[in-house]
């Protein structure tokens, strides 16, 4: 019998993909006669990393070429379309709705992605009208699959296992927007104050980021205080995950640093600010007990953390430095 193919597609960002990625080895695991191609940016390879055999790979960077049209439709022709038998749009943005057309008027099998635009709207927007937990975007994923004929059951399996000696903890404090950074001088304070308690027990605190503002900074701080490393523009994301699975703790925003340190399996608490669990994009098998929020009745005002404060100070983001100390040393062993 003929090996399957299915073309699934998820452009960006990293945080969105690295949800995706269980649910691809599970999928890849309980359909061994399918071979699966996972379609994004280059960046997210080192994501799919420890996959089975019949999971492949395809990069692509859109910052070389301009014309969206064109690169895409070079894309297809690139990928031999052509040989899918299916395709699961996990982005629904213009690039892969186009493809997505192409395949089926070839009379491939699609199935897309629903966003729960309007409902994402409703609880940014008019969240007195429309306040609840929405569907999380792992589980608009699974439906994609579901709609494929790919039954995935719920259950959570880390792409590392659970057996693990853990030490040190790790702390990311920038995100890709205003809104979801708690404030730096303030994190400064919560990062020296981790860092003495870890040095004094034997272990470190190692910052994550990303650039060289980020780098800059984070070194800084590392400078300054004991016990704590940076580890910005030190490793590949191959070794920041593997150090990542080994931690106690992740301190996390609503980043992508979340959903890598989700991946693994490491525990995970998570400051939100501007954003909210509520809208789907808690890190996978994370729990909201674990996140680290005011209950304001402006939250969430946004879905990415990029709109304006209406009151111009990010009120939401005013958490005292002891609180996030004091939760960070609860999950401590040696914490009485």
């Amino acid at each position: 019998m003929s090996v399957k193919r299915l073309l699934i597609i998820r452009f960006s960002a990293l945080g969105d993909v690295a949800m995706l990625v269980p649910l691809v080895k599970q999928a890849a695991c309980l359909y061994p006669d399918w071979d699966f191609t996972m379609l994004s940016r280059q960046q997210s390879e080192p994501l799919f990393r420890d996959m089975p055999a019949n999971v492949h790979f395809h990069g692509v960077d859109f910052k070389k070429d301009p014309r969206k049209l064109f690169q895409v439709s070079r894309l297809l022709n690139e990928i031999n379309y052509h040989d899918f038998d299916a395709v699961a749009d996990m982005h629904d943005v213009l690039r892969s709705q186009y493809m997505r057309t192409r395949m089926f008027l070839a009379g491939k099998r699609v199935a897309s992605i629903n966003k729960g635009r309007i409902q994402k709207w409703l609880l940014v927007r008019h969240s007195y009208v429309y306040k609840q937990p929405l569907t999380p975007m792992i589980e608009r994923y699974r439906a994609v699959f579901t709609e494929l004929g790919f039954y995935l059951p719920r259950t959570v399996t880390h792409t590392a296992p659970d057996e693990v000696i853990r030490h040190n903890i790790g702390v990311a404090p920038f995100a890709a927007h205003t809104g979801k950074i708690y404030p730096l001088e303030r994190m400064e304070h919560v990062v020296a104050a981790l860092g003495k308690v870890m040095h004094a027990h034997g272990e470190q605190v190692f910052l994550f980021g990303a650039g060289h503002k980020e780098k800059a900074l984070l070194d800084s701080w590392a400078t300054r205080y004991e016990g704590v490393v940076s580890l910005v523009g030190q490793l590949s994301m191959d070794k920041e995950i593997d150090i990542m699975h080994d931690l106690r703790l992740m301190l996390t925003m609503d980043s992508s640093n979340m959903h890598l340190a989700s991946l693994v399996g490491t525990r995970v608490l998570s400051i939100w600010g501007a954003t909210h669990p509520w809208t789907g994009f808690l890190g996978y098998g994370q729990q909201e007990s674990d996140c680290i929020q005011r209950p304001l009745p402006c939250r969430p005002c946004s879905v990415y953390g990029n709109r304006r404060c209406q009151f111009g100070d990010h009120r939401c983001l005013d958490i005292k430095e002891d609180e996030i100390i004091h939760r960070v040393l609860r999950v401590l062993p040696w914490h009485d």
